[in-house]
């Protein structure tokens, strides 16, 4: 065992896991100051990461937890160890390029998609290459290390560039990882212009006329080239491929995202407790709500307009069947298409709490059915656990509590004896004031603390 440091090496990291993953695991222990993923040796072989956390005390706490606890990412068994380095320099490269492994500079560049959740074709590459010089050629093919693309610059300088800036980028947010390589190629022969080569210096090439084998496996992006920049809108994304990033490249089984019903009938309401903004606390989980509106006539049943189809579907499917006061809701499409703005309908379509403004593949990643634990964010600073469990205890036991930073930002995990107890602290508690700040309370999917 090496000695404690501040830095903890985690290998078994897969192609799949993006750096995002390996700080949901440590994050909760404090702050991740810095990141460096190790490329392997070779594409059929795993990769490993090194991470600096922000003090010695946070990385102890986190390897104390891990081993009780084995950490997974996607399914996959990941394993940490104290790092040899006591500190991470900022001339290591963020993604372990060993000079051994490194061309000469060279104005052909190979490029290698990682945990490629879209298809990638010449035109998604040229958008992405082309905001660093002149692109004269593509070629991509599909090798044993994965979805590869051989890309030609008129010039060195351009290539160079675009080496510089793009080398372990991601093309859509959170998948589809460029893994640069200089090629030892002196000129790419291009014989079809079609969406798998492209000489952009002749365009009177012909199309080749054999079938063109589809790439299997990946859905639609909805024709949007989302190179995301940092800080880039979520917006910049066609819906199919932020749904689908959201949730790793396959929807949540029993939800087809065929569904284009946006209103639900919502029964067996308690009715001494509920009312319209409770509601929306619970639903807006899954989407931003666009009316709600409880029947006078049978004061136990709500209608809830979500923005889309896919929303709603989502809803009915993580909250039929939940407990809440008490009561076990029956969630279903109602025969109405939407809500009618009318006196006793509660409209929320500006609201700024309507979860889905921003975030939005965040948000979505987050769905999950009610769960013991919930997730407080927007805390005070100088906030107390004491302060927290006051403000929620009276909604159930409270089994175990965490109070923690992420990016400098108060945040808490509090876990109830069941899931019942933690959906009532939710919906009664969320956008509720705290020392003068408005929570945010959602479901945490961890199981422990």
């Amino acid at each position: 065992m090496a000695e404690p440091s501040k830095v903890i090496h985690i290998r078994n990291v897969g192609h799949e896991i993006a750096e995002a993953d390996l700080l949901q695991l440590l994050q909760p222990f404090g702050n991740v100051s810095k990141i460096v993923m190790l490329r392997a040796k070779n594409q059929a072989s795993s990769l490993s990461a090194l991470l600096q956390m922000q003090d010695l005390h946070n990385s102890v706490s986190a390897l104390q937890y891990y081993s009780t606890v084995q950490p997974s990412v996607r399914g996959r068994n990941v394993y940490m160890q104290f790092s040899s380095h006591q500190e991470l320099t900022t001339d290591q490269n963020s993604h372990g390029r060993n000079s051994d492994q490194e061309s000469e500079p060279n104005r052909i560049l190979l490029v290698t998609i990682h945990h490629m959740m879209y298809p990638i074709t010449v035109e998604v590459l040229h958008q992405v290459f082309k905001a660093y010089g002149y692109v004269e050629k593509i070629v991509t093919f599909q090798k044993s290390a994965g979805f590869q693309a051989l890309i030609q610059y008129q010039s060195l300088q351009e290539a160079m560039d675009a080496f510089g800036a793009l080398h372990g980028r991601n093309i859509y947010d959170g998948c589809c990882q460029l893994d640069i390589q200089y090629s030892n190629l002196s000129e790419l022969q291009v014989h079809y212009n079609n969406d798998r080569s492209r000489d952009f210096t002749n365009p009177s090439l012909p199309t080749e006329q054999r079938p063109r084998a589809s790439q299997q496996g990946y859905p639609d992006p909805g024709g949007l080239y989302a190179f995301q920049q940092p800080g880039a809108s979520y917006a910049q994304m066609g819906r199919a491929a932020m749904i689908t990033a959201a949730f790793g490249g396959t929807l949540p089984p029993g939800v087809t995202g065929t569904n284009e019903r946006c209103t639900l009938i919502v029964s067996n309401l308690n009715t001494d407790k509920i009312n319209e903004d409770k509601l929306f606390n619970l639903f807006s989980l899954y989407g931003n709500i666009v009316r709600i509106k409880i029947l006078r006539n049978k004061p136990d049943h709500a209608l809830v307009e979500m923005a889309d189809g896919f929303q709603a579907e989502l809803a009915v499917h993580y909250l039929k069947g939940a407990v809440l006061f008490a009561k076990k809701l029956e969630v279903n499409y109602s025969k109405y298409p939407n809500i009618t703005s009318a006196p006793d309908a509660h409209d929320y379509t500006t609201s700024s709490l309507n979860r889905f403004n921003s975030n939005v593949i965040k948000n979505y990643r987050h769905c999950c059915a009610p769960t013991k634990m919930i997730h407080i964010s927007a805390l005070p600073q100088e906030i107390t656990e004491d302060a927290i469990l006051n403000h929620v205890s009276e909604h159930g036991s409270v089994v175990n509590t965490k109070l923690f930073e992420v990016n400098g930002k108060r945040q808490a995990l509090i876990q109830f004896e069941s899931e019942e107890e933690a959906t009532e602290a939710l919906v009664s508690k969320h956008a509720t004031s705290l020392e003068g700040n408005t929570i945010r309370i959602s479901f945490s999917q961890m199981q422990s603390i």
